[in-house]
């Protein structure tokens, strides 16, 4: 997907929000305080691009302004790392007339550590659209963004197919150096920096309230791996903090966790780009030999092997197994540890405070009536108007939830549970959701629950039967087992508890310790 197409779908969003993007504005300089933030702006209008001051005043700043941006600098964040000067590349969307190449792949030409062009097709740009990256250490690539005519010659040189090929049109180009950096800490008081903030915005239900400038400015780094744009996505885990000190309901210390969680997985990231960028442009040496000699064949096939390897991508690189199992705000009294890089794979079997929460599939929601006219145990189905849904469908951005898994819903753990929500976090702030073993009950009927209309309104929970075994599998809860997994508002767990101590010590790391609040044993 391309940047433009991207823009528009986040942009639509953002209007359905009420939040509007402004073009033509330019962060000049900030202040902050106690109270809020203030900043100076200077916006351009008509033809002539005049300009015209204003100051917004807002309750926080989300800084997403480049690697040259003024919320970096101003803060006195470091920004450490390198500037890849000879890996210098020229990229841009050209419309391109080819015999015998297929639009279903990427096709590359040549090899990186001489000269090479990668096009690949794509549909935003019409039918004969391609996106084009070219290195070269033969021609001056600098001239190439200036020179059309060069520009289109070296294209068809390094394709190498002749008058099969035709570049019609060069749509756009610019030239792009590598930089591998980041900041040492992610924000300042009410000031904060963050990746790609057109993605960030489109998660933020607190548009008006914050002013964001835009691109990045917490992380740069080789566009080796693809990680760049989900990178900023992940960066979320700021909006939804923001929200709840905003309006009062967390302490502002919740904030400094941002860059708790988000900078040792930002430095994994940085680290293993940087080398799969070093291994595509084969630092080696093996590129420097001319491949006119006997060797020429084996120095090729080297030579490709390490591009290859440069594009495969490991599985850490899907993201599913980042991480923030080191947060201070997570909980997990499961008593085994499990080391794990911010950056890791998926392990198999195992799910800790901080990974990211399964889906789970194939959940049988069962009526509220039924859950209070009914005897409902592990294994039951109800004939009346059970609907079926997912976990992916329970969790949101506006809300933690609280799964507890348990063979019956009348059993004191559910209860402790239930009323130990009640006293620690607003109502509002959480969905309740029980799930039951969907496997037949081996107690021939005595995991009946029931439970009152009066007592099932008053606690407002949702109960689940999971039929086909997907959530026990997925969140490792044996059948009879009594377990609760808090997901926070960016779909992470935020614990995995067996008693309410651990609930109320994940609760009150969020939202700050309640005065008066009951403490229940259970």
């Amino acid at each position: 997907m391309g940047q433009p197409t991207l823009e528009a779908i986040v942009r639509g969003h953002l209007a359905k929000l009420g939040c509007t993007v402004e073009l033509g504005t330019r962060l000049i300089s900030f202040m902050q305080d106690e109270e809020c933030v203030r900043a100076k702006v200077v916006k351009y209008h008509g033809d002539d691009r005049e300009e015209v001051e204003e100051i917004i005043e807002a309750a926080y700043l989300i800084g997403a302004d480049g690697a040259r941006g003024m919320t970096r600098k101003q803060l006195g964040l470091t920004f450490l790392g390198t500037t890849r000067e000879h890996d210098f590349m020229v990229v841009g969307d050209i419309r391109l007339e080819a015999k015998g190449l297929d639009r279903d792949h990427w096709h590359i030409f040549g090899q990186m550590s001489q000269d090479v062009v990668t096009v690949r097709p794509t549909d935003e740009l019409g039918k004969d659209g391609w996106n084009f990256v070219m290195v070269s250490h033969r021609v001056d690539p600098k001239g190439l963004v200036r020179d059309e005519e060069a520009l289109v010659k070296c294209i068809n040189d390094f394709i190498g197919l002749g008058d099969d090929v035709k570049v019609k049109e060069v749509m756009w180009v610019s030239e792009f150096r590598p930089n591998m950096r980041m900041v040492n800490k992610f924000g300042v008081g009410r000031i904060f920096v963050a990746g790609g903030m057109d993605k960030l915005c489109a998660q933020l239900h607190l548009a008006h309230q914050c002013f964001p400038s835009s691109l990045d400015a917490a992380h740069v780094h080789s566009p080796a791996g693809g990680q760049g744009m989900n990178s900023s996505v992940q960066d979320f885990n700021l909006s939804w903090k923001i929200a709840l000190v905003y309006k009062g309901l967390s302490p502002a210390s919740l904030l400094d966790t941002y860059t708790a969680e988000r900078l040792p997985v930002i430095a994994e990231m940085l680290g293993f780009t940087t080398e799969m960028h070093k291994v595509m442009f084969d630092e080696s040496g093996a590129g420097d030999i001319p491949p006119s000699n006997a060797a020429s064949t084996s120095t090729s096939k080297n030579i490709e092997s390490n591009l290859e390897r440069g594009i495969r991508r490991g599985k850490n690189m899907y993201m599913l197994g980042v991480n923030y199992r080191s947060s201070p705000i997570v909980i997990d009294d499961s008593g085994v540890a499990a080391v794990q890089h911010a950056y890791g794979e998926i392990q198999e079997g195992i799910l800790r405070a901080g990974d990211r929460a399964p889906d789970a599939p194939g959940l049988v929601l069962i009526p509220p009536h039924d859950c209070a006219l009914s005897n409902i145990s592990s294994g039951s189905q109800s004939n009346r108007m059970a609907r079926g849904t997912r976990m992916f469908d329970i969790f949101a951005s506006t809300h933690h939830t609280v799964i507890i898994f348990t063979p019956a819903l009348v059993v004191p753990f559910v209860q402790s549970v239930l009323a130990t929500l009640q006293q620690v976090v607003p109502k509002e702030l959480v969905r309740r959701v029980v799930v039951l073993p969907g496997s037949p009950s081996e107690r021939d009927g005595h995991g009946e629950s029931q439970m009152s209309s009066d007592e099932d309104q008053a606690i407002d929970i949702e109960v689940l039967v999971d039929q086909e075994g997907h959530a026990y599998r997925a969140y490792i809860v044996e059948e009879q087992e009594t377990k609760a997994v808090i997901v926070r508002p960016d779909g992470v767990v935020g614990a995995v508890v067996r008693g309410v101590r651990g609930l109320e010590q994940y609760f009150e790391g969020v939202f700050g310790k309640k005065e008066g609040m009951l403490v229940l044993q259970n």
